[in-house]
C-alpha cells in the first residue's frame, strides 16, 4: 500500500519487515542467525522539497565506473550488470509477495545517485555496527536519496545484513513479502545497489543496500 508523503514529513512512514532467518525490525532486534534483512517503502512523496539534482535516466560508462567503488571490499564482480540481470529478470514475470500478486514490471535503470546514497548506508551500518533503515544521524532513506541529489516521486528501500553473495541476498529478498514487493513495483524505474563488509567486531559479515526510486 503506498501513502503519500514527502521526505520531511516521513514520520508516518511505512515500515515492513521480513526475514531471511531472522528479522531486524529495523534495528531494534538483534539477529540471531547472521542473517537479517528489512524492506521500507515511503511510497510517493506529494510534494519533495529538499535536495538538489536531476536523476541520470541511463549509465555510461563513466558512471559505471565509478559505481565500482560501491562495492566496498565486497570483492563483488560485474556489479552492476548482474544486479540488473536479477532485479529484471525477476520483474519480468508476474510474482506473488506474501498474498499480493504483482504483474510483471518494467524493467529497472541503474542510477548512480542511488548507488551512492546505499553505499554510505551500507558503509555506515558496517563501520558503526547497526541494522536499520535510520541512519546513525536520524536519516531515513528517503532522505539520504534526497541528499545524494536524486529528485524523487516514489523512493523504496531494502536492506540486508550476512548474505555473501549477490545472488544469496537477492534470492532471500524475492522469497520475501515486503522486499518482494518492492522488487515488483512498477512506480520506480531506477535502482542503486551496494555492499560493504564490516569489521572483525561487527555483526555481520555484509552489509547491502538497495534504493529504488522514480524521478519527480
Amino acid at each position: 500500500m503506498q501513502y503519500p508523503i514527502a521526505p520531511r514529513r516521513l514520520a508516518a512512514l511505512l515500515a515492513v519487515c521480513a526475514t531471511l532467518a531472522a528479522c531486524g525490525g529495523g534495528g531494534d532486534d538483534t539477529p540471531d542467525n547472521d542473517v537479517a534483512s528489512a524492506a521500507a517503502t515511503p511510497a510517493a512523496a506529494d510534494n519533495p522539497d529538499t535536495g538538489t539534482g536531476t536523476a541520470t535516466e541511463a549509465p555510461t560508462n563513466e558512471v559505471l565506473a565509478v559505481t565500482s567503488a560501491y562495492t566496498g571490499n565486497c570483492s563483488v564482480t560485474n556489479f552492476v550488470p548482474d544486479t540488473l540481470a536479477l532485479v529484471n529478470a525477476f520483474r519480468a514475470q508476474a510474482r506473488t509477495c506474501g498474498t499480493t500478486t504483482y504483474p510483471a514490471a518494467p524493467a529497472l535503470v541503474w542510477n548512480d545517485k542511488l548507488a551512492q546514497a546505499a553505499y554510505g548506508h551500507s558503509l555506515d551500518m558496517a563501520t558503526n555496527n547497526y541494522f536499520s533503515h535510520t541512519s546513525k544521524d536520524g536519516r531515513t532513506f528517503a532522505q539520504r536519496i534526497t541528499n545524494a541529489g536524486y529528485t524523487w516521486s516514489a523512493a523504496g528501500e531494502n536492506i540486508a545484513a550476512g548474505p555473501t553473495t549477490m545472488a544469496s541476498v537477492m534470492s532471500g529478498w524475492q522469497k520475501s513479502a515486503g522486499h518482494c514487493a518492492n522488487l515488483m513495483n512498477k512506480s520506480y524505474t531506477h535502482i542503486g545497489l551496494s555492499c560493504s563488509k564490516g569489521s572483525a567486531t561487527a555483526t555481520y559479515r555484509t552489509y547491502w543496500t538497495m534504493d529504488l526510486a522514480k524521478p519527480r
